[in-house]
C-alpha cells in the first residue's frame, strides 16, 4: 500500500513516464514469452501510438512551464529528463524486437 501512496505523490508527468515504462516492459516480456502471438505486437504498436501522443502533449506542457516559470526550471528540467528517458529505452526495446524477429530467436 505504501508503494501506491508514493506513486501518487509523484507529478503527473513522472507518473505517465513510469506507467509507460512499466507497460512497455510488460509488453516486451510478453513478446519474448509468447513470440508466436501476433496480438502482442499489434497491442504494442497501439500502445506506442498512445504513448507518443500523450507523452508529446506532456512534453509540450513541460517545455511551456520551463519557459514561463523561471523559479521552477530545475524541477521542470528533472521532470523533462524523466519523461525523455523513455526514448532510449523504447529504442532499445525496438532493437531487441527487430533482431528477434529477424533472427527468429528470442535473444
Amino acid at each position: 500500500m505504501e508503494v501506491i501512496y508514493d506513486f501518487k505523490r509523484f507529478s503527473s508527468s513522472t507518473q505517465l513516464a513510469l506507467s509507460c515504462f512499466c507497460i512497455g516492459t510488460l509488453l516486451l516480456v510478453a513478446f519474448f514469452l509468447f513470440p508466436e502471438n501476433d496480438g502482442i505486437i499489434i497491442t504494442g504498436l497501439f500502445f506506442v501510438i498512445f504513448a507518443i501522443f500523450f507523452n508529446g502533449i506532456v512534453l509540450i506542457n513541460l517545455l511551456y512551464q520551463w519557459a514561463t516559470i523561471p523559479d521552477e526550471r530545475e524541477n521542470t528540467a528533472v521532470k523533462l529528463l524523466i519523461l525523455l528517458s523513455n526514448i532510449p529505452i523504447a529504442l532499445l526495446y525496438l532493437y531487441l524486437i527487430i533482431n528477434s524477429v529477424k533472427n527468429n530467436s528470442p535473444f
